[in-house]
């Protein structure tokens, strides 16, 4: 959660209309601000690379799959993935607190924000 606000209000008028129109899931003004503040962040965010994004699309459907058609060999396959993806995690927390980033350009780039990427670095740094 980035916790965004829209700094735009929008009144609704409860003397007109069909009231039972107000419950809609949808009301246009602050669903186009969350559209625009999420295309926003994710313009600003560090982009995978397409070729790991790929192949962690195969990873999971490969998981997938083995969970639906042979779920030991898909028990057996998730602790090396934990294993692996939390070396990683904290590789690259420590060399991004290394490399002296600040909260708010970490945050910025994960879409996150600094305290919340903050915390986010600490907690992956200190994974065992």
């Amino acid at each position: 959660m980035c916790g965004w606000r829209g700094t735009t209000t929008y009144p609704i008028d409860w003397t007109t209309g069909d009231t039972a129109s107000l419950y809609e899931p949808v009301i246009e003004g602050p669903e186009d601000d969350w559209e625009h503040h999420n295309a926003d962040v994710q313009s600003r965010n560090v982009p995978l690379p397409t070729e790991l994004a790929t192949l962690l699309e195969q990873v999971k459907d490969q998981l997938l799959g083995l969970a639906t058609d042979v779920p030991l060999a898909a028990l057996r396959a998730v602790p090396a993935l934990e294993r692996t993806t939390r070396q990683a995690a904290r590789t690259a927390a420590r060399n991004a607190k290394a490399d002296e980033l600040t909260a708010e350009a970490i945050g910025t780039g994960l879409g996150l924000s600094p305290d919340t990427a903050d915390s986010r670095l600490n907690h992956y740094a200190l994974r065992h």
